[in-house]
């Protein structure tokens, strides 16, 4: 059921074996977690009735709805991979709270949860007890916010409610911060008030909160990414709204570094015009000579002519979506020379710390990974051999080895591979659908 916690689900520890395969076909992609999670704040937000189609069923996805349920909206399955969300705003029938493992969903679902002036305790699971949160230590006392927390880190108590200011917030650890103050901003604001920003990453991921917001009714001005007008809106009480969640660029990343690396494939369900960061993989799979034609409802890749022998290394600024770290490894692992990915410190307060992950995982099959400040260098075309390796519990690194070893020269047996269920399901079916070996 959509509603049962998830850091209740019993987690079962899996191995999969990926054996060295040619893929082919056709295959949607997933639906983006980043979408879903911004639509089920929004539709929290929202004084009447939402329905969001194209519903997605990862651990993150879960856990929003069940944080959106605790702050006070109903939720209801209907056909078609529907959800109806019915709420009157923000108000929690509980004095705690737990976002799971979603970096996303603790970052934007507490400054909306401060708007009530309830005592709340936020909590969450896995890598996000590690994870610093000295933002909220700092900037919620400005907003009329009681705030005490466990040294910046999680549990966190609030207490509300969130009175909108003129601030200056450091946008450099995450952008999922300015999300949560956004929407928070455009629900509570009685008058226009700004939120100024230094050194802004991801600008990618604010253009879909704004997106999704501007979806809902919310009058918010972008001024080059350095400070954001938001303006109070009085008319949207019980006017029921429809939000379509988009397929998943950084899932589908995946996807399209399998066909390049290893066949040649269709992913469909991918909006080219969409402003979710990770559909910057097409640049990298252009760059590196893969075989790509961007059509506007899908995707086929494959590898080149004269197979992973024609791939090129190639130069990556992976600064504003580094979740594609994972997926340009693998690929860079068969491109014939050193590839270049600039953004490394984006990696260290992930699920894992990617960077070094990366080059542990990836260094058992046999590709060389230098960390060199900011930039990964990693020496590709030199073959990638059978090895065991282990997931760090990060869902990315088990997708990026998984996609690594379509074309060892021995099979790759993942350990912790269950981790996949965090943001992408049904990753392993869809690479047998696709004809890849795969033993779970």
């Amino acid at each position: 059921m959509i509603s049962y916690p998830v850091w209740k689900i019993q987690i079962v520890i899996m191995i999969v074996t990926i054996q060295p395969s040619v893929i082919s076909g056709s295959v949607n992609a997933p639906t983006s977690k980043s979408s879903m999670q911004r639509a089920c704040a929004a539709a929290l937000l929202h004084n009447g009735k939402t329905t969001i189609e194209n519903a997605g069923k990862s651990n993150d996805d879960l856990a929003a709805l069940e944080v959106i349920k605790i702050l006070g909206a109903t939720v209801t399955e209907a056909v078609n991979n529907r959800l109806i969300v019915a709420s009157k705003g923000v108000q929690p029938v509980s004095n705690e709270m737990n976002c799971g493992e979603s970096g996303l969903g603790i970052r934007m679902f507490t400054p909306i949860a401060a708007l009530g002036k309830e005592l709340i305790v936020i909590k969450g699971t896995g890598s996000l007890l590690t994870r610093p949160m000295d933002f909220f230590d700092e900037i919620f006392p400005q907003l009329d916010i009681i705030i005490e927390s466990n040294k910046g880190k999680l549990p966190i108590k609030i207490k509300g409610p969130l009175q909108p200011k003129d601030i200056t917030i450091d946008g450099s650890l995450s952008s999922q911060f300015l999300t949560g103050l956004l929407m928070a901003y455009g629900k509570a604001a009685t008058q226009p008030v700004t939120i100024s920003v230094t050194n802004l990453k991801s600008k990618p991921y604010i253009d879909l909160t704004l997106q999704v917001m501007n979806h809902f009714g919310y009058d918010i001005t972008n001024n080059k990414y350095e400070s954001f007008l938001i303006k109070p809106v009085n008319n949207l009480v019980d006017r029921a709204i429809d939000y379509t969640v988009e397929g998943d660029w950084s899932g589908g990343a995946f996807l399209l570094v399998a066909g390049a690396i290893a066949g040649q494939i269709t992913v469909k369900g991918l909006d080219t015009f969409s402003t979710q960061a990770d559909k910057a993989i097409l640049q990298a799979l252009i760059d590196c000579g893969s075989t790509i034609s961007i059509q506007e409802k899908q995707i086929d890749i494959g590898s080149p002519a004269n197979g992973n022998s024609g791939l090129k290394p190639f130069h990556f600024d992976a600064t504003d979506c580094p979740d594609l770290f994972p997926p340009l490894v693998a690929l860079a692992a068969y491109c014939n020379g050193t590839t270049v990915i600039e953004g490394v410190k984006r990696l260290v307060h992930k699920e894992s710390n990617r960077g070094l992950t990366l080059q542990e995982e990836f260094g058992k099959m046999g590709i060389v990974i230098k960390l060199q400040d900011d930039l990964m260098l990693i020496e590709g075309g030199t073959g990638v051999n059978g090895a065991t390796v282990h997931s760090h519990h990060d869902h990315r690194i088990a997708m990026a080895c998984a996609v690594g070893g379509l074309k060892a020269d021995g099979e790759i047996i993942i350990e912790a591979a269950e981790a996949i269920n965090k943001s992408y399901p049904e990753f392993y079916e869809h690479l047998k659908i696709l004809g890849a070996m795969v033993t779970q």
